[in-house]
Formats: structure tokens, C-alpha cells, sequence
């Protein structure tokens, strides 16, 4: 160890004039796009819209999907150009739900150039929708917790690959459209029995992307039914390699043992084909395929608990994990904490790590910090389906007493009313 440890110095004291200008290109890079990248953030204007529907709604999550099949136009790819001198971002939009002191609220935070569209995509589907803007409820959010204050909070990742779709809305219906279990009726129970100085804050974060998405769950279905696998162009060349390899071995092997060896022209064992799924099997591959035909978004779903010390219930906090637990399934795919974002802390100075976690979490919240460099490991791909089930305007089938509603339809004046000259 202390020879390996003496070479590497004695290559860094020898080549330092080499490997010093490519480290600090390297750090300069990151440095500049941070840089050119919060700049371009700070110039966006954002605002948030609250939306109150009719009591007497009776549209289903369907009206959502329409609404989330419209804003993905709005999708944006910026260009290496534009992204290396810009800092420019792909577009997203925040989809909101909370519960403060047992009232219920829904949000649509946007990019101000997008009103006009968001509130179009609204009306269109809820044509006595009421929709407002209004100031940003997270501004009484504490940044400082301490005896007074505590927080709780969690980014939700999925726990299979995203090709395999959560529990969808249809799977709630019962025999009819009119009849079906509304999986927001368990969230607006939990919110409406708040007490006034708890707050629960559910966010989801999407951004419109293209098709590219949709390779992975075309090359799962290919595997779950056996069929071979196109390899790109990368692994055609890595593939010929190594048949040209193992033709020279079995030649070899062959002239060593005087051709008794094993023949190349062997038969393989045939693979499983569609026709051996089985009925539980037939059905992954059925809702792989649904789920790929449909529009994606990525997605980042960001969930925090806060409220004062003597009403603040941990029981809560089982109870939002239950509530997205409700979408999962056992063969497909569902919800689970992201370990790395809950407040927990180890070792030396604990406390102090967990308070930073939380503090973390609540002002990424406020910030509506959309982390796409790291979206591998803290997000994932939703069609307009799976977002529409998660976050959609509750119908009048919930009943939750918080559930801000248009009392009175809005209407024009009779037909027949005298006009002052």
C-alpha cells in the first residue's frame, strides 16, 4: 500500500503540468454551469394558480389525463448551445395538494408564459372551474426548527423499473363510470382531520419528455417474452467479438481432443416464447404495453409534514406512506420513501444531521427544485395515466369536509332583462 501510495505521488509531482489543467478545466465546467444555470432559473416567472371546482362535479380522473395531454406540449430540450451558455432547463410544472389545519387546497404552479394554456387545458375539462392566483402558501414555512417547531418529509421512488405502471385510475372503477372508489377519498379523511397548526404538503413535480422513455419497457417486454433482443450498434461489434472468439476456442478445442470436442451447431434450448406466459405473466407484458403508448413526464414526487411540536403526530406520517401505498401492486409497481431524502442521521453529530435533512427537504419544497442531474436516483417516468391518478381534481363522490368547492355555477343574465339607456 505505502509503494502503490509513493508511485502516485511520484506521478503527480512528475506529470502535475498535465494533469493540473485537466482537473481545473473539469471543476471550471461545473462551476460555469451552476452558474449560468441558477441565473437562468432566477429570470423565470412563476405563478400559482388554486383551483376550486363545482360541487356537483362528477368528472373522473380521465379529465385530468386530457389536461396533462395538453400541457405536454410544452415540452423543451434545450440544445447544448443553449445549455452550456444559457443554463436553460427543461420545462416543469408543479402539481400541489395541501392540507393545512383540515382545509384542502389544489395547485397548479406554472411558468407565467403558460397561463393562458394551463387555464385553457381547466376549462376545457371543468368549464365551472374557478381558478385564482394567489400568493405562495410556503412562505409561513419555518426554516428554522427547533423546540417550537417540527418537520417530517420525503422524496417517493418507485420500486420496479418504470415500465411497469403503478395502479391506474380505471382499476377503481367498479361496474359503471358513475360508480368507482375515488383513491384521493383516504388523502382528503387524513387532510380534513388536521388539526390548525398541521400542515401536510404533497408535490409533484413533471416535466413533459419524448419517446425516447419508451425503449426500456419495449426492450422488457422482448425479454419477459423471450424474444431476442436487438443489441445497438455498440453491441452488434461487442457481439462479433466475441463470436469471433469463441470460433477460435471451439477450433482449438477441437483439433486438441481430434475433433471429439462438443459442435458449435448444437442446439440451444429455445427460449420461453409469448405462447408459455403464464395468465399472471401475459397480464405485466399487457400493462408494460399500455403504459408505453401514452404520453411521459418525468416525475418527482416530493412530500413534507410540519407543524408545531405539541400537535405534531408521527401517526401522520404512516398515514401519507398509506395513502401512496394505495397505488401499488404486487406484479406491477408502487410507491416506496426515498432513504436518501427521509431525515434520519447516523453516527457522530445525529441530531443535527436529521435537522439538516429536514430543513433540506422543506426548502427544496419552497423552491419547487426539479434535480435534474440527479433524476436517475430521485425520479422517474410517469405516462399521462399513472400522473392523472396521483393528482386529479376530486370528484363528488369525496365528501371530505376541507374540500374547497364553487358554491354557485357561474352564469349570464336572463334573456330577457331591461337595459338602462
Amino acid at each position: 500500500m505505502a509503494e502503490a501510495l509513493k508511485k502516485a505521488i511520484e506521478i503527480l509531482l512528475g506529470y502535475w503540468w498535465i494533469i493540473a489543467p485537466i482537473a481545473l478545466f473539469f471543476i471550471f465546467r461545473e462551476l460555469w454551469l451552476n452558474y449560468v444555470k441558477t441565473k437562468y432559473l432566477k429570470s423565470l416567472e412563476w405563478i400559482l394558480l388554486e383551483i376550486k371546482i363545482p360541487k356537483e362535479s362528477s368528472k373522473t380522473p380521465k379529465a385530468m389525463e386530457q389536461i396533462f395531454i395538453g400541457l405536454h406540449g410544452t415540452e423543451s430540450i434545450p440544445k447544448p448551445k443553449e445549455k452550456w451558455l444559457s443554463g436553460k432547463v427543461p420545462t416543469w410544472f408543479s402539481f400541489e395538494i395541501t392540507g393545512d389545519g383540515g382545509f384542502i387546497h389544489f395547485y397548479i404552479r406554472t411558468l407565467k408564459v403558460f397561463r393562458n394554456l394551463v387555464e385553457a387545458q381547466i376549462y376545457a375539462q371543468y368549464p365551472d372551474a374557478e381558478i385564482t392566483e394567489v400568493n405562495d402558501y410556503t412562505d409561513v414555512v419555518p426554516f428554522r426548527l427547533d423546540s417550537e417547531y417540527d418537520a417530517w418529509g420525503a422524496e417517493f421512488i418507485l420500486t420496479k423499473p418504470d415500465p411497469y405502471p403503478i395502479k391506474t385510475y380505471p382499476e377503481f372503477f367498479k361496474d359503471e363510470e358513475e360508480k368507482w372508489i375515488d383513491p384521493l377519498a383516504s388523502l382528503g379523511e387524513v387532510f380534513s382531520n388536521l388539526q390548525a397548526d398541521e400542515h401536510i404538503w404533497i408535490q409533484i413535480l413533471a416535466s413533459p419528455i419524448s419517446n425516447g422513455w419508451k425503449e426500456e419497457g419495449k426492450k422488457l417486454i422482448e425479454k419477459l417474452i423471450g424474444r431476442e433482443i436487438k443489441p445497438s450498434k455498440k453491441g452488434v461489434l461487442k457481439e462479433e467479438i466475441f463470436g469471433w472468439s469463441e470460433a477460435f476456442k471451439e477450433s482449438l478445442n477441437q483439433l486438441i481432443s481430434g475433433g471429439g470436442g462438443a459442435s458449435s451447431t448444437q442446439e440451444k434450448p429455445s427460449s420461453a416464447s409469448s405462447l408459455n406466459l403464464t395468465p399472471g405473466e401475459k397480464e405485466v407484458v399487457l400493462a408494460i404495453e399500455r403504459n408505453i403508448s401514452k404520453m411521459g413526464y418525468k416525475v418527482i414526487v416530493r412530500v413534507v409534514y410540519w407543524g408545531k411540536t405539541e400537535v405534531f403526530n408521527k401517526a401522520n406520517i404512516a398515514a401519507i406512506v398509506g395513502i401512496l401505498k394505495q397505488f401499488n401492486s404486487e406484479n406491477l409497481n408502487g410507491f416506496k420513501p426515498n432513504g436518501k431524502t427521509m431525515p434520519k442521521g447516523k453516527g457522530l453529530f445525529k441530531k443535527k444531521k436529521e435537522i439538516y435533512k429536514k430543513i433540506k427537504i422543506l426548502r427544496e419544497y419552497k423552491e419547487r427544485f426539479f434535480p435534474f442531474d440527479e433524476f436517475k436516483s430521485r425520479g422517474f417516468v410517469f405516462n399521462t395515466e399513472e400522473l392523472a391518478t396521483i393528482f386529479h381534481i376530486p370528484s363528488k363522490v369525496v365528501e371530505a369536509v376541507g374540500v374547497p368547492r364553487v358554491e354557485a355555477k357561474k352564469g349570464g343574465p336572463p334573456s330577457g332583462l331591461p337595459i338602462n339607456q
